[in-house]
């Protein structure tokens, strides 16, 4: 007997250690060598490239609104779902309890009840704090709601693969994507440490198309069903002149993609680089990209959280890997009055890229992500302007007050550091 059991513990340990390793890595090859500068990015080449080696084409006849915190993001929302007429798909990494849950749910089951096809996808780990009465709610009225990767024994391989999207397509004529998720922290203005600061857009023409088929995507694989006619996917006039393309990366089919697209733009980067990351720990190939860049002449300035954040162990892992980027000029800022939330880069005031990706590793390897690149001149400046009024509100940290942190805060982060291909 005791050997039977000491068999029956090996396998059982054997079983978690592949099921830990399955949970961990994507499973696919990594970029392992930088991206070589052959064009820059006002090169026609540049927007070429990224179409192709990303997926989508650049497409125009676009036209992009941006929204400033919950005051401005969660009315347009509610009131395009409001608008809706044949179909509406939401996908989302969080979705938790209080009053703009409720809200949403409540305006959800109205149009589902009005007879709109209403297909909502939401993560399980990300809706765990969701209210059971929502789900009653929308089931109730029609709505078809899928929880992303729930547990089961045929999926164990996959349980750290979460769905981190944020999309809403009204009609499959109007797109939402950015930052947000549905939570009472992320309404008001950013007012106080209660109330994050974060960006949204909201999008009209043909890169609705390609937002909907980002959904789409986890859809398919989630119920195994297909979406598809006029109804999700109508013929779309241009709406403006803007250029842009929708994109999405997954462990299950090009987990690099979000991390190429950093790389390229980076590296095509002449005058400028502002970065807004909630969750910034690069790897060692992103960081010496950002090195080079800044070496070269072009102005790097990055803002991430400060204090107020909601995970303290990717402040302290992020703050571990600042040395080489502080040296070589790079312009490292905290943001000060609440937890910054926004994901948005913005390369010589001409491509914005803002979507679900945080600048780390989860959002590079493991989590299904999906970002909106721009490609406007006009849009981008505004972008600029509004990250100027981020940093008015953010601590400069310089190379010497990085130095000269605490040795308990160094030890801190070098141990924060070693969970780096986990944050």
């Amino acid at each position: 007997m005791p050997t039977l059991a000491l068999i029956l513990l090996t396998v059982a340990i054997t079983l978690i250690v592949v099921l830990v390793i399955a949970n961990l890595t994507s499973g696919e090859k990594k970029i392992e060598h930088k991206i070589e500068r052959l064009y820059a990015s006002s090169s026609p080449q540049f927007i070429r490239s990224m179409g192709l080696l990303l997926g989508p084409p650049v497409v125009g006849g676009n036209r992009f609104a941006v929204l400033v915190n919950g005051d401005e993001i969660f009315p347009s929302m509610l009131e395009a779902i409001r608008s809706a007429q044949s179909t509406l798909t939401f996908e989302s990494f969080i979705y938790w309890s209080g009053a703009i849950g409720e809200a949403f749910a409540r305006a959800l089951s109205d149009k589902a009840r009005e007879g709109v096809a209403v297909h909502v996808l939401v993560d399980w780990v990300g809706s765990s704090k969701m209210d059971s009465r929502y789900l009653r709610m929308l089931h109730e009225a029609g709505v078809e709601v899928i929880k992303y990767h729930k547990p089961h024994w045929t999926g164990l391989g996959r349980m750290n693969d979460r769905t981190h999207r944020k999309l809403l397509v009204i009609d499959g004529r109007i797109g939402f994507t950015g930052g947000v998720g549905i939570a009472d922290e992320w309404t008001g203005h950013a007012q106080d440490e209660k109330h994050w600061r974060d960006t949204h857009f909201r999008v009209e023409g043909p890169a609705v198309g390609q937002m909907q088929a980002v959904f789409m995507d986890n859809w398919v694989k989630s119920t195994g069903n297909v979406l598809h006619g006029a109804p999700y996917f109508p013929e779309l006039d241009a709406a403006g002149d803007g250029l842009a393309h929708m994109f999405s990366s997954s462990p299950s089919g090009g987990s690099d993609d979000m991390q190429l697209m950093y790389l390229m733009a980076i590296t095509a980067a002449t005058h400028c680089i502002d970065l807004s990351s909630a969750y910034f720990v690069p790897d060692k190939l992103t960081i010496n990209a950002i090195v080079e860049a800044a070496r070269r002449g072009v102005r790097v300035r990055i803002i991430t959280p400060g204090k107020r954040i909601d995970t303290h162990t990717v402040r302290e892992a992020s703050r571990a890997c600042w040395g080489g980027l502080l040296a070589a000029g790079v312009q490292m800022y905290e943001y000060q009055p609440t937890m910054f939330h926004c994901k948005l880069l913005v390369v010589d005031e001409f491509l914005v890229s803002v979507g679900s990706t945080n600048f780390d590793n989860r959002s590079f390897k493991l989590n299904d992500e999906a970002n909106l690149n721009i490609y406007d001149r006009d849009f981008a400046r505004r972008q600029t302007a509004i990250f100027d009024a981020d940093m008015a509100r953010a601590k400069h940290i310089t190379l010497d007050d990085w130095r000269r942190r605490p040795l308990a805060e160094k030890l801190l982060e070098r141990a924060a550091a070693l969970l780096d291909p986990q944050l």
